[in-house]
Parts: structure tokens; C-alpha cells; sequence
């Protein structure tokens, strides 16, 4: 193995620690039950069902699972099994040791699985329940946040809270603090006494300031929260009959110089990723007994799975890795026959979550902090939604051909490019590439299916550079050297600021300005200094701050 102490993505629900899946009928039941000695990495217990990356990796399979292998599933209720505790949030320790690259990696994940929670409600009608039967603190509270609605026990004892700017010095960065405003509606003078409170808000006054949904006493509390997920149950699309689909394990192969999947091969040399995405090797099928008998191995839903586990492997692993090139390979047309298939099957409830869990993969390579370079050169097949890779790159180079026009690499915008792709902006990729030009799409549509050469490209705004072969390699190797020699801080602050132009939404502010701030407190003496607040919680010393404002 090239790799040492690799952390993988690969969970199931008989290794789980963690977690507890329960199906009944049409509603599920995930159980938090975490146990003190089973965190990722050593040098720390997780008490009070607080969690580590460990923790949301099983969180984010059991999710999975539920999408795919649960399709009857129409409501989820999210608990603890822990008396008088739901969950302390990330845990202090773990964060108190760890790197700064680790902690903002591990925000970062959690940010998403508690997005996907959202998108699964939004778009496949999976309907969610925070059932919160105790203590609910920090990023425990942040993901009652992240489902439809919350219930909180009403026993003079148990509150929620986001305590971590008074005992932490930073703050609720997986979305806590953006979802009190833009998705609780709170009152921002409330919120300004809730997030300053240690002890948090309980029974109640926490349903008046909008922080719960329902409160109910303890011996009536899970038959009212079983009550109202059946009652969300009804209002779902997901089907009342359906055969899921088994999870079965990624096929991931570890390299010497980096790691094989059969639809993406990512390969590490130096500080510069090259990841290739390939295109079907046969015809993908569009009827829909075919489709679910193929499952996992379906070319959509395959391929995004294998780009899923390569972005997380190398976000995880490969910190240094500071620019990806992206590439393609294979037959253009068998890649939009795919997504033709995927797009006139989205009334069949396992096509939708294979859109969806396209357009999420996606969105991570949007908020991954590494450079883009799109290399679009011969038997490239940058067409549909693999285009939308060129677009989620920060620069495009595309070789022309002037002279050979069968050989010379072509793009081929389909109807993925023109909205069921979207950003976490709310917009295309399209409509973020052209800001000042709000009818994008009336003059890029009329192209759709057109084989694109470098010129051609390169006039409609679709590419950043069409150098011919005498500049190609010159001008590729040059710009690839330059990006690798700039600051990675200075960077990640550039590409996360231009990547997401236009209107603001809660996630772009969870990503962008949320996550900012977040990075920035992570690093500052008064958080995780030898005196700062992470540093000294639970000994007994109070912080020494640096009292200037910043």
C-alpha cells in the first residue's frame, strides 16, 4: 500500500458504533448512541454522545442507506439513546488536538451531510425529525436544525444551546448561527442572547424564540414525536411500495500514486491531483427495470460514487495536494445518453436520488479549497453533466486542433448544464460563469448537442484558454507551475470568494462567510492558544484573552 493510516468513507450498518437504523413501516428511526472509545483517533473519550468524523461518516451512510435501500422510508426521526442527553455536539477534546486542517475538514463534511438532509426533504420528499430527548448542545443542536422540525423534552432540565462562543471562543460553524436567522426566521436580538448563553434555552421559552417546533413532557414525548413523523410521513412523494436498492461497497483500488475506481482514476504526483472521470464504456440503459436491476452498478449512479469517495479520500489525506486537474476520457455521446436516461426517469424514486446524489457530489467540488484546472485535450468527453466539471473549475484549458478537425477535442452542452445541476448558490454553473449576463440561457440553449471545437468554446465563453498544439504544452505546464507556487491560504480566500458570484443563499453563507469566520477563530491565540479558550475547557482555568479587537 503507498499510503499509510489512510482514513477511508466506507461504513456499514454492522461495523456502525454509533448509530442504530430502525425501520417501521414508512418511518425510520436513527439511534445516537456513541460510544466513549470508539473515536476515529486516539487521545480522547466522546462523552455525552458528543462526536468526532467517525460519528458523521456513519451518520452519512446510514442516510444513504435509507435513500437507497429504504425507498418506503417517508419520514426519519433522528434521537439519542441516552437518558436526558441528545447530543453534546463535536467533541471539545478531539478539536482541542487536532490540527487545523483537521478541524476544518471535519466542519466541513459535517457542514454537508446536515446540507444533504435538507436536499433529501427538498427533493425527495424524505421528511426529518429531530427528537430531542435531552441536553442538546453545540453542533448537536445544529443538526436538530437541519431537519424539518424539532421536538425538545419538556422536563425543567433539558435545553438547546450554542454555547461555544462563551466556552469555546468560537462558533457554530456547521450552519448553527445562519440557520437561526435565514431558516428559524429568529429574532437577531434573541439570537444575540441565545448564542452568548452557556445553559441554553429549555421548554417553553425555547418554542416562543422559534428554537423548537413542539415540546412535550417526558412521558408522553416519543408517542407525540412517533405521531407527527407519521403525520410528515403522508405528506412525502417517496413511494408506499418499492424494492430498495443494496449499498454494496466502492470499488476503490490504492496505488502506489494514488487510487483506481472503475469510473475515475485519480493520480498524485508532487503537490498536483490529476482526477479523470470516464464515460461509459457501453450502452447505459433508460428503461427502468434495467436500471434498478443494474442498482449500484447503474454508469450515474456508479460514477458518482466512485468521484464522491475520490473527493473525500483526497481532501482527508492529501491536505498538500493544492491543484487538481480535471479531465475526462471516453465517448462524449455515451455520457449524454446516460444523463438522458437519468432525466426522462425522474419520476421513479431511485433516479431522483441518484440526481440528487449527482448534483451533491458536484457541489463538493465546488467548496473543496484546492485549484481547478479543467484540461480538456484529445479523447477528452467533456459533455453534459461531465462538462459541469469544466465549469466548476477555476480555469479551462482546451486544445485545438486548427488542423485536424476529427482529432481535436470538442465540449457538448446538454440540458444537465441548464439547471439540474445547480450550485449551492441556487444557480447554475452557467448563470454563476456569466453574472453580468442574466439571459445566459437563451443564448447557450440553442447550442445544446453542438460539437464544440477550442474556437468555437473559447467565443461563447465556455473555456478559459484554447491554446493550438505548438502552445499547448508550454502554456498547460506554465500556468500549472505559477498556481502551484502561490500562497494555498491566499488561494483558497480567492477561488471561495470568486466561485460563487451573485445571490447569496443560507448555504453559500454556511460555506463562505460562516465557514471564513470559523477558519479564521480556529487559528487565533484566543480560541486555540496555550491560554485559549479550546485549549483550557474542562481544567478549570479561565482564557487569557487578547483583548484587541480584530
Amino acid at each position: 500500500m503507498a499510503y499509510e493510516n489512510l482514513i477511508t468513507y466506507d461504513r456499514d450498518p454492522e461495523s456502525y458504533k454509533h448509530w442504530t437504523l430502525d425501520v417501521d413501516g414508512d418511518v425510520a428511526t436513527l439511534t445516537l448512541n456513541v460510544d466513549e472509545d470508539g473515536g476515529l483517533r486516539p487521545g480522547y473519550k466522546l462523552k455525552l454522545n458528543s462526536y468526532d468524523l467517525g460519528v458523521d461518516m456513519e451518520l452519512h451512510d446510514a442516510l444513504q442507506r435509507v435513500r437507497f435501500e429504504h425507498p418506503t422510508v417517508k419520514s426519519v426521526i433522528l434521537t439519542s439513546g441516552m437518558d436526558r442527553m441528545f447530543c453534546a455536539g463535536a467533541n471539545i477534546y478531539m478539536l482541542g488536538t487536532s490540527t487545523h486542517g483537521w478541524k476544518v475538514n471535519f466542519c466541513k463534511f459535517t457542514n454537508e451531510t446536515r446540507n444533504s438532509i435538507e436536499d433529501s426533504s427538498e427533493v425527495s420528499g424524505l421528511k426529518f425529525i429531530a427528537a430531542c430527548n435531552g441536553t442538546t448542545a453545540g453542533g448537536g443542536y445544529e443538526m436538530a436544525l437541519a431537519c424539518d422540525e424539532i421536538f425538545l423534552i419538556d422536563d425543567r432540565s433539558s435545553a438547546v444551546s450554542l454555547p461555544e462562543v462563551p466556552l469555546l471562543g468560537v462558533l457554530p460553524g456547521t450552519g448553527g448561527l445562519t440557520r437561526l436567522t435565514d431558516k428559524r426566521k429568529m429574532r437577531r436580538d434573541l439570537a444575540d442572547v441565545f448564542c452568548t448563553s452557556t445553559e441554553g434555552v429549555r421548554g417553553q421559552r425555547a418554542k416562543e424564540w422559534n428554537l423548537v417546533d413542539h415540546i412535550a413532557p417526558k412521558q408522553v414525548f416519543m408517542d407525540k414525536v412517533r405521531e407527527r413523523a407519521a403525520e410528515l410521513a403522508k405528506t412525502s412523494k417517496r413511494p408506499s411500495k418499492a424494492e430498495g436498492v443494496k449499498m454494496t461497497p466502492v470499488k476503490r483500488e490504492v496505488r502506489d500514486n494514488g487510487y483506481s475506481y472503475p469510473t475515475v482514476d485519480v493520480t498524485i504526483e508532487d503537490r498536483i491531483v490529476t482526477l479523470t472521470v470516464k464515460a461509459p464504456t457501453e450502452a447505459v440503459p433508460s428503461d427502468i427495470d434495467t436500471i434498478l436491476k443494474q442498482g449500484m452498478d447503474w454508469w450515474p449512479l456508479a460514477m458518482t460514487r466512485d468521484l464522491d469517495d475520490a473527493i473525500l479520500m483526497l481532501r482527508t489525506n492529501h491536505e498538500e495536494t493544492g491543484l487538481w486537474l480535471l479531465k475526462t476520457e471516453g465517448d462524449a455521446q455515451r455520457v449524454l445518453e446516460a444523463d438522458a436516461a437519468v432525466l426522462s426517469n425522474l419520476d421513479n424514486w431511485f433516479v431522483t436520488e441518484v440526481m440528487a446524489m449527482m448534483r451533491r457530489t458536484f457541489a463538493r467540488i465546488d467548496v473543496s479549497s484546492r485549484s481547478l484546472f479543467a484540461v480538456i485535450d484529445e479523447g477528452s468527453c467533456f459533455a453534459g453533466s461531465l462538462l459541469e466539471l469544466a465549469f466548476a473549475s477555476d480555469r479551462s484549458y482546451m486544445l485545438s486542433l486548427p488542423d485536424d478537425e476529427a482529432a481535436t477535442p470538442k465540449i457538448i452542452l446538454g440540458d444537465m448544464n441548464f439547471g439540474p445541476m445547480g450550485e449551492v448558490n441556487g444557480l447554475t454553473r452557467l448563470q454563476t460563469r456569466f453574472p453580468g449576463e442574466p439571459a445566459v440561457n437563451d443564448r447557450l440553449k440553442p447550442m445544446i448537442g453542438q460539437e464544440l471545437t477550442g474556437e468555437d468554446a473559447e467565443e461563447a465563453g465556455l473555456v478559459t484558454f484554447a491554446p493550438d498544439d505548438l502552445d499547448w504544452e508550454d502554456e498547460l505546464r506554465l500556468a500549472i507551475e505559477e498556481r502551484a507556487s502561490l500562497s494555498p491560504d491566499a488561494l483558497t480566500g480567492m477561488e471561495a470568494n470568486l466561485r460563487f458570484g451573485g445571490q447569496e443563499t443560507m448555504l453559500t453563507k454556511v460555506f463562505g462567510r460562516l465557514s471564513a469566520w470559523q477558519n479564521w477563530i480556529f487559528i487565533r491565540p484566543n480560541a486555540v492558544g496555550e491560554k485559549g479558550a479550546l485549549k483550557l475547557f474542562g481544567s478549570g482555568t479561565k482564557a487569557d484573552f487578547d483583548w484587541k479587537r480584530v
